[in-house]
């Protein structure tokens, strides 16, 4: 079972859910929702017994849009993915990227499950979930989504080996936006693997993914660059990258104040207090100063204070 991966190698912890556990939360919501329209339709009959069939019929529609379609898509949306089903179960419907669901993503999921789940009995949700590799239906499909599983069994989180301090910078200049997922996914449990590989098995591997990796960005590995030193290098140039754009976008967005010039001021006067190096304004004040105090010392009077107060004459 993958977990879900983004293409700066970032694994979210997240396992898409499989069709056992859909199946129960499914049943589950269903339940509840039957139980819900079952009490409104009493209700709605016992109040709607003195209007006529067209009336009555007309109610009826309503109500089972409003509970069968429409109550989905509203739990959903303020639950962001999580049902009563789903939440027993421990799964959640997220985007492909792992973010929370909106409106429309829920709107598109609830529209399709009317036909893939209560139109033919779950039939061809069932099949689609069979089908695809992360089990996904056919709302999923169309509302660019997912239901993971949230209540995993905890591991340790492996960190990529950081590469040798030679190679730091050197790929700078790289394309990385053509590497698939998938590849990066390969990459980063190779890093985080390798020294538990034997050791034939471990080069073979990392050149097919070297050879890979430089295909995609169309440049290749550079001649005397181990191929295990080469990943690793493009995988923290790719994480250095992202952690960039993260804080351009904090400093845009106002969470990190840009330095005032008064703050400079002060920073440039403090280093030039520790160099022992001042301003000439500075230096011209002390060096009146020690004139004044050597004066007074030598007379036996005390040096006047600059205060900056002249006396009326």
């Amino acid at each position: 079972m993958s977990e879900l991966v983004t293409g700066e190698a970032v694994v979210l912890g997240l396992q898409p859910a499989r069709l056992p556990s859909r199946a129960l939360a499914v049943a589950i919501d269903l339940a509840v929702l039957l139980t819900v329209f079952v009490l409104l339709s009493i209700g709605l009959a016992v109040a709607a017994v003195t209007l006529d069939e067209a009336a009555v019929a007309a109610i009826s529609v309503a109500s089972f849009l409003l509970v069968l379609v429409g109550g989905p898509v509203a739990v959903e949306t303020l639950s962001h993915g999580r049902s009563l089903g789903k939440l027993a179960c421990g799964l959640r419907v997220v985007r492909d990227d792992g973010g929370p669901i909106r409106f429309r993503h829920a709107l598109v999921r609830g529209a399709m499950g009317v036909v893939e789940i209560l139109g033919t009995f779950g039939v061809v949700g069932c099949i689609a979930s069979l089908v695809s590799a992360r089990g996904r239906r056919l709302g999923d499909v169309f509302a660019g989504t997912l239901v993971v599983r949230e209540r995993v069994p905890a591991g340790r989180a492996l960190a990529v080996p950081p590469p040798p301090p030679w190679l730091v910078g050197r790929f700078a200049q790289l394309d990385l936006s053509g590497v698939p997922e998938g590849l990066w996914l390969a990459v980063r449990q190779y890093l985080t693997r390798m020294n538990q590989l034997d050791v034939t098995v471990r080069g073979s591997m990392a050149e097919r993914l070297s050879s890979d990796l430089a295909a995609h960005t169309g440049v290749p590995v550079p001649q005397g660059v181990p191929a295990a030193a080469y990943l690793a290098a493009v995988v923290n140039e790719r994480q250095a990258r992202d952690a960039r754009r993260v804080a351009a976008a904090a400093v845009r967005g106002g969470q990190v104040p840009a330095p005032s010039p008064v703050s400079m001021d002060r920073e440039f006067s403090g280093h030039h207090e520790l160099s022992g190096h001042r301003p000439a304004e500075g230096r011209t004040g002390e060096a009146g100063t020690s004139a004044s105090a050597a004066t007074a010392m030598d007379t036996g009077t005390a040096a006047p204070r600059t205060t900056g107060f002249a006396p009326p004459s």
